[in-house]
């Protein structure tokens, strides 16, 4: 398992620049706005999802104050129906609990069995998300964090959500 200090050398070992914030353990958007952390409208929401037959996972980080229309989302993605993945599902793929879900619990799917998604909001920005610990905000450009994904093996893609 990649736990907060692995996530931490992972950015460190590849040269990205990021700033973090240690808060009250958070399992919601709601519980992350109640911390009063620094840029609030870059703190990403994410979603693990999977498909009607558990034969696709995809973990979408969107803007915290934007919806996700599941019905739009498969269609973009040209996939089957779309629900949230089990808290099995989210232990056995990412080892990480229910609301502790982040981009960073990729780095702990080593089948490689779930796609990445990034509102396009992020791009070219920053994004704040845990680092495999929900105690703590890491603040990194957007761009960083999916070239470390990438380099992991993780498909990533961004899409617009507006």
């Amino acid at each position: 398992m990649v736990n907060r200090d692995e996530v931490i050398a992972v950015l460190d070992s590849c040269g990205v620049r990021y700033e973090s914030e240690k808060h009250k353990a958070v399992f919601s958007i709601q519980e992350m706005e109640e911390t009063g952390v620094r840029n609030p409208e870059r703190i990403a929401k994410n979603l693990f999802l999977r498909d009607d037959k558990k034969r696709a996972y995809y973990l979408v980080s969107i803007r915290n104050d934007r919806i996700a229309d599941l019905k739009e989302l498969r269609t973009k993605l040209g996939s089957r129906p779309l629900s949230f993945a089990s808290e099995e599902d989210l232990k056995s793929i990412l080892n990480l609990g229910k609301g502790e879900v982040t981009p960073f619990g990729l780095l702990n799917d080593s089948g490689h069995k779930a796609v990445y998604i990034m509102d396009s909001f992020f791009s070219g920005g920053i994004i704040g998300i845990h680092p495999n610990d929900n105690t703590e905000t890491v603040f990194l450009d957007s761009a960083a964090l999916i070239s470390v994904l990438l380099e992991h093996g993780t498909e990533c893609m961004v899409l617009d959500f507006e």
